[in-house]
């Protein structure tokens, strides 16, 4: 079996990665960004329609999950397929496995596995106790996939992987929400590759707001922009100036180090009209000896800004200071660990559930 002789939908979608993009073109697709209406997903950008779905995945221009669930499989499957499964499992099988949770956390990517499973094979079946979002305890059987056993097997370890790491996500997006309050949590870019939006889906599960999705959503000037524009004030300057040659109408975030480049932000604000949005406080939370932190100068950025402008805090943003952090008054609380230090939550895929949680038991896992 090869690559390709998974079964698949046919109107699979030409891949935009190999799209070559001039600078009238890229303008052109940042502005269809901003009017893009908020009821289209990348759901439907690859023919998929989930009506179940709790948390609809992000908005992406270009993104196609089908084609990020195909690649996955046919990483698996290579040239060859499951020769495990050809010689073990007689082709007419049919079985049901239960998703089992072998620890406490929150569940993200059911509708993810859904998808894997129709494009293995259209046949099979799956069935849920529980939906995204929601808290599972070690030891629950909150799902079930059944049909003709090869395709199940074939598709185990692919729904799995995806659930596994944004159960991880959602359930530490969850703990810092929740720990972050009254400010809102964000991840950032620092997402796996190709998994962007997968990442991002899974924030948005977990009770989190998603940051920029890419470079083409939102003019984000970091500290190297500003450094070599010659400052913050010339890096707002030609960010004002380009938006306006291009006719754009997108959020402008601009970073800040220390309450000298805040003050610089502000004053040019108050100087002249601007696309500024929000400001962001970067490493503004000094770590001390004893395992604590101090806001101090967090603190009083936001008195300077005074309401102007949102605001995000950025830097040693940890489950054990983001409380501390949240209640500074900022709006925003952003956290790349979110999604560069993922611990996947265990889940696993069972046919003989009685015998594997027989043996979770015995390892301290159900």
């Amino acid at each position: 079996m090869s690559a390709m002789s998974i079964q698949t939908q046919p109107e699979a979608l030409t891949s935009s990665c190999t799209r070559r993009f001039n600078r009238r073109t890229v303008v052109s697709i940042q502005r269809r960004i901003v009017r893009m209406s908020a009821t289209k997903s990348a759901t439907q950008k690859s023919g998929i329609s989930y009506d179940s779905m709790v948390v609809k995945p992000p908005l992406h221009p270009t993104y196609d999950l089908k084609e990020v669930v195909k690649l996955a499989l046919a990483e698996d499957a290579a040239d060859r397929g499951d020769v495990t499964s050809m010689a073990t499992i007689p082709s007419e099988m049919e079985v049901e496995a239960h998703f089992l949770a072998k620890e406490d956390g929150i569940v993200a990517g059911i509708a993810l596995a859904e998808l894997v499973f129709r494009e293995v094979d259209p046949s099979l079946k799956v069935e849920w106790s529980q939906k995204d979002g929601d808290y599972v305890h070690r030891g629950l059987k909150f799902g079930k996939v059944y049909g003709r056993a090869y395709s199940v097997v074939v598709g185990e370890r692919v729904a799995l992987n995806f659930m596994q790491r944004m159960s991880g996500i959602a359930t530490i997006t969850k703990a810092m929400a929740d720990a972050a309050h009254p400010a809102l949590i964000l991840e950032t870019r620092k997402t796996a590759p190709g998994l962007r939006l997968v990442d991002k889906w899974a924030v948005l599960i977990g009770g989190g707001r998603n940051h920029r999705m890419g470079l083409f959503d939102m003019v984000l000037i970091k500290d190297n922009h500003i450094s070599i524009a010659g400052g913050v004030s010339n890096a707002l300057k030609s960010v004002d100036s380009y938006l306006e040659q291009n006719n754009l109408k997108i959020e402008v975030e601009v970073e800040t180090r220390t309450l000298e480049e805040v003050k610089e932000a502000l004053d040019y604000a108050t100087q002249t009209t601007t696309s500024l949005t929000r400001i962001m406080l970067d490493n503004m939370v000094v770590p001390l000896t004893n395992g604590d932190v101090d806001v101090s100068m967090l603190k009083e950025a936001v008195t300077l800004i005074n309401g102007r402008f949102e605001t995000e805090a950025s830097g040693n943003v940890t489950l054990e200071t983001v409380h501390k952090i949240g209640g500074t008054g900022v709006t925003f609380v952003s956290s790349g660990a979110l999604t560069h230090s993922v611990k996947a939550l265990d889940i696993s895929l069972k046919i003989d559930t009685e015998l594997a949680l027989q043996v979770g038991r015995r390892t301290k896992r159900a």
